[in-house]
C-alpha cells in the first residue's frame, strides 16, 4: 500500500490526511507541536466558498459535521472606517445558508479536523530533513531522533518549512515590513454592548493617516465546543515596526500584556468605540507576527516530495484566503493520489495546478495588502 508521509499537522496537511484515510491510504502525519494546544498564529480564520467545497470533499460527514456545529456565526458586512468611525467602504453578502461556513475558530477547528486521527497524527516530531533513495522512496529524519520512510512527503509545515528549504533552496519568503498585534476581546454582557453593530456582522478595518490599522471580527460559535472556548472578537493591529516605535528584537521579546499596551497607546486618539474594545481585550491574548509573502517559484522536476500551503506560496493575511489555498491544494492533490496515478504522475498533476493557483492568490493579497497596509508589494 502507498504509504504518505505528512508534515505538518495544520489546516492543510489535516485535511489531506482525512481525505487520504478516508480512501484507504497509509497516511502518517508528524507535527513538531508538543500537543494540539493552541499555538501563536492567530485566531479567527475565514472561509470562503472554494474552502467550503474543499472541505466537503476532504472529510468524512462526521468531520464535516463537527467543524460546521463548531464553527462561528454567518456574518454578512466587510466595511472599512476612518479612526474617528467614518465608514468610507462596504460590502454586504446575501445571508449564507446553515451549511455553510465562514468563519472558524484556529483551534476549535484544529480539534475537529484531528477527529479520528489519534493513529495518524504524531506530536512532538519534527520533521527536519529527508533524502530520496535509489528506489525513489523518501526518508525524513527527525529533529528529536529517529527517522521514517514513505513513497511520498508532503511539507505542510507551514512558512518556515524544513522540507521547503530541502526541496527548494532558492525560494524565497520575503518580509513586507509590517507587524501584526493580535489579540481578542471576550463576548459576554459586559463587552456585548462595547460592540458597534456594524462591527458584530463580520470583518471592519479600521485605519489613521499616520500609520496605523486595525481589523475586528466576531467569533460567535454556533454551538459552545467546550474546552474553555468562548464566544470573542479577534483584534489585530498593524504597522510597521518604525511606525511602532519598537524594534523587532524587543517586540518579540515583549510579554503578552506589554503587546496589548502597545494597542492601547497606538489607538489613543482614536474613537472612543474603537478604543474601547483594545482597552477591554484580554491582555493575555496578546501576540506579534511579521506579515510575509513567497516569491513565486518556477516549476520543478516532480518528485517523491511535494509542498501545499503556507509551505509553497505563504501569503500577508489581507485577503482571508490562506488557509482556504491550503485546503484547496488538499483538496486536489488528494484527488490525484487517489485516482490511480503512480505516486510521481499524481504529485506532477497536483504541482501543474497548484503552483500558478497558489501564485495567483498571493498577488491578490499582495494588491489588497498594498491597498489596505500601505506597503510596497
Amino acid at each position: 500500500m502507498t504509504r504518505i508521509l505528512i508534515s505538518g499537522a495544520g489546516v492543510g496537511g489535516l485535511a489531506l490526511a482525512q481525505a487520504l484515510r478516508r480512501g484507504g491510504m497509509d497516511v502518517v502525519v508528524y507535527e513538531r507541536d508538543p500537543s494540539p494546544r493552541p499555538r501563536r498564529q492567530g485566531y479567527r480564520i475565514h472561509i470562503d466558498r472554494d474552502g467550503n467545497a474543499a472541505l466537503a470533499a476532504c472529510l468524512p460527514p462526521d468531520v464535516l459535521e463537527r467543524v460546521r456545529s463548531t464553527s462561528g456565526v454567518n456574518g454578512d458586512l466587510v466595511a472599512g472606517y476612518t479612526d474617528q468611525l467614518e465608514r468610507t467602504t462596504a460590502q454586504t453578502f446575501p445571508p449564507s445558508g446553515d451549511d455553510e461556513i465562514t468563519c472558524v475558530d484556529r483551534y476549535v477547528f484544529r480539534q475537529a479536523l484531528l477527529t479520528g486521527l489519534d493513529d495518524v497524527v504524531r506530536f512532538g516530531c519534527t520533521v527536519a530533513s529527508f533524502d530520496v533513495g535509489a528506489s525513489g522512496r523518501v526518508r525524513v529524519g527527525f529533529a528529536e531522533g529517529g527517522g521514517d520512510e514513505g513513497d511520498l512527503l508532503v511539507g505542510a509545515d507551514g512558512i518556515g518549512s524544513a522540507v521547503r528549504r530541502g526541496l527548494l533552496p532558492h525560494a524565497v519568503v520575503r518580509d513586507l515590513g509590517v507587524r501584526c498585534l493580535y489579540g481578542r476581546m471576550p463576548l459576554g454582557p459586559d463587552t456585548d454592548p462595547l460592540v458597534p453593530a456594524d462591527f458584530d456582522r463580520g470583518f471592519s478595518w479600521v485605519a489613521d493617516r499616520t500609520g496605523y490599522g486595525a481589523g475586528f471580527a466576531p467569533l460567535r460559535f454556533r454551538t459552545p465546543p467546550g474546552g474553555g472556548a468562548s464566544d470573542y472578537l479577534m483584534t489585530v493591529l498593524t504597522a510597521t515596526p518604525e511606525r511602532l516605535g519598537v524594534p523587532d528584537e524587543a517586540l518579540f521579546r515583549m510579554a503578552p500584556d506589554q503587546v496589548w499596551r502597545l494597542t492601547v497607546d497606538a489607538t489613543a486618539g482614536w474613537h472612543p468605540t474603537v478604543r474601547a474594545l483594545f482597552a477591554h481585550a484580554d491582555p493575555a491574548t496578546f501576540f506579534p507576527i511579521t506579515i510575509r509573502a513567497g516569491e513565486p517559484v518556477a516549476a520543478w522536476s516532480s518528485g517523491p516530495v511535494t509542498l501545499l500551503g503556507d509551505a509553497i506560496h505563504p501569503m500577508p493575511p489581507t485577503g482571508g484566503v490562506g488557509a482556504n489555498t491550503a485546503l484547496r491544494d488538499a483538496q486536489t492533490l488528494a484527488g490525484e493520489l487517489l485516482g490511480g496515478a503512480p505516486v510521481v504522475d499524481a504529485v506532477a498533476a497536483y504541482e501543474r495546478v497548484m503552483l500558478p493557483r497558489g501564485f495567483e492568490v498571493v498577488a491578490r493579497s499582495l494588491q489588497m495588502a498594498g491597498s489596505l497596509l500601505g506597503v510596497a508589494v
